[in-house]
């Protein structure tokens, strides 16, 4: 039996698609399932039980001796919401709690970080564990999970087999329900089909021309991927950055999406929300030499194929993965 928490969300309902075709069908989904617009990513989904985020731990108690595995990739992920306690109890005293339980029950696990945890990227974007202690998240979001990190690092006792994945900007089919905080290839499709131009970001430093601003963006079926080979893997523990290892501009997606349905490039640059703007990230990119160094072989889709993929076999025609 495998646990997916945060089942009914982007990344979450991938995953159990990702496991149902690799033929795990004895899954427990783990949500808190009241938004119907977001249950639609579990349409067409086999396992075996469903169970409300706040019962689980419960659940788990009772029942671990039947669990083979926990991917724990639910959170609270909106970075622009600024309630701590919002966070500490969904991201960090849960996770403490999911962890502490694997410990106890001898389950291995893999829980989701985030790229938000390396803040304006004063010390880099290596996935060293050395610098976790040190780094400075823009955000309460990116502060949770690194505030988890931080104290899972100190912890004398671990599950046999941990990992953390730091998640960089993750686009892809699932999305429909996250509203502002969809992928910006989400929100350019959707501007390009009602309006034939797409909205980016002017850059507010005077080292970024405007849309050139830089992220490291995966699509989520090689995130899901990585998830299945930790699982089958299950040795070289650690925090793990998932990105491509390649940053691209706002300007490149930009384009990709106008390629993708054969339309005439037309942007328009917009200033950056004041609420977030002191918080904005202008450039990420993941060093991937540790996954690769523990023997992960597979390519990442580029920018330019993953759109493709994306708006192509989803968005266009409305599908989920």
């Amino acid at each position: 039996m495998i646990i997916v928490t945060g089942a009914a969300g982007f990344i979450g309902s991938c995953l159990v698609g990702k496991l149902n075709a690799e033929g795990y069908k004895d899954i427990v989904i783990v949500d808190d399932f009241t938004n119907e617009k977001k249950n639609k990513n579990l349409d067409g989904k086999e396992y075996t039980l469903k169970i409300h985020r706040d019962e689980f731990l419960s659940w788990l108690n009772s029942n671990h001796k039947l669990v083979q595995f926990i991917f724990h990739i639910g959170a609270r992920t909106d970075t622009t919401e600024f309630n701590v306690e919002i966070f500490n109890k969904l991201n960090l005293d849960y996770t403490k709690a999911v962890w502490n339980s694997c410990v106890e029950f001898g389950l291995p696990l893999v829980y989701a970080s985030s790229a938000a945890t390396y803040g304006g990227g004063e010390f880099g974007y290596d996935d060293n564990h050395d610098i976790i202690p040190k780094l400075k998240p823009l955000n309460p979001y990116g502060e949770s999970k690194n505030d988890f990190d931080k104290w899972m690092l100190l912890q004398d006792h671990k599950p046999f087999f941990w990992a953390g994945l730091k998640f960089f900007n993750v686009y892809g089919p699932n999305e429909y329900h996250k509203a502002r905080m969809a992928s910006v290839i989400f929100h350019s499709f959707n501007q390009i089909s009602s309006t034939g131009k797409v909205k980016l970001f002017r850059s507010h430093r005077p080292d970024f021309e405007d849309g050139k601003q830089l992220r490291d963006f995966i699509y989520v079926k090689d995130v899901i991927e990585v998830c299945c080979f930790l699982m089958h893997h299950r040795k070289n523990c650690g925090i793990y950055n998932l990105g491509t290892g390649h940053a691209q501009s706002f300007l490149d997606l930009a384009n990709a999406t106008f390629h993708a349905l054969a339309r005439r490039v037309n942007i328009e640059f917009t200033d950056i929300p004041s609420d977030i703007r002191e918080k904005y990230q202008y450039f990420t990119e993941a060093n991937m030499s540790k996954l690769k160094g523990i023997g992960y072989t597979n390519s990442f889709h580029t920018l330019e194929e993953g759109i493709t993929d994306y708006v192509t076999n989803y968005l266009a025609p409305g599908r989920y993965y």
